[in-house]
């Protein structure tokens, strides 16, 4: 999938969230939206996604063969964010399943377990994981889900020095021939990205 925004701007109330951003995402590359906190990096995150309205321009999505209505992108993205709750009642085995009846996985529920060490957890119930066994779970819903688009907004947040190494693992295993963007501000979560947006650069009011 090819992402074009065409001027894009968003606000809250009259405030000016971001201005004039004009940029194409493509298939296959790896990029980075870095600002301070509150520079709005995750809210053009979500703009990008679709799971916010933006106020002026357009947000286009491109398929190899067609041009994918708006309100269908959901189904090619794929989002790992901390403001992305997880049904806390479940286990992560339940989790997985739920999740494969309306997005295809990779792999197995066991590998991907097994790929983010959860193996020994897969019937305890989430309410009862970690915040770090949480991201980790939040982290394989994204990562092996079968889309072309994968969104990571802070994607390290709550891990340990073992759980940013399996990210690392993540990226360098599970993106190919992937489009990735990241929200962030933490260059070790978007070392590998090849360009990098700053948001400074689109913050104005009026």
């Amino acid at each position: 999938m090819q992402i074009i925004l065409t001027d894009t701007g968003k606000r809250f109330n009259h405030e000016w969230i971001f201005r004039h951003i004009s940029h194409v995402f493509d298939s296959g590359k790896c990029y980075a939206i870095t600002g301070a906190n509150g520079s709005g990096k995750s809210t053009l995150l979500q703009v990008i996604a679709g799971s916010l309205t933006y106020n002026e321009g357009r947000v286009q999505y491109q398929m190899p063969s067609f041009q994918c209505p708006e309100n269908d992108q959901y189904k090619h993205i794929s989002m790992a964010a901390p403001y992305l709750e997880l049904i806390e009642e479940m286990t992560a085995n339940e989790i997985l399943s739920f999740h494969r009846s309306f997005k295809l996985l990779n792999v197995s529920n066991e590998r991907a377990l097994e790929l983010i060490q959860l193996s020994a957890d897969a019937d305890k119930q989430v309410r009862y994981y970690s915040s770090g066994m949480k991201q980790r779970l939040k982290l394989a819903l994204a990562f092996f889900s079968n889309t072309p688009v994968l969104f990571l907004d802070e994607p390290t947040t709550n891990l340990d020095a073992e759980g940013v190494a399996l990210y690392h693992e993540l990226i360098t295993n599970f993106t190919k021939d992937k489009l990735v963007i990241v929200s962030s501000n933490n260059s070790q979560e978007y070392h590998f990205c090849e360009e990098v947006i700053e948001m400074e650069k689109y913050k104005m009011n009026g």
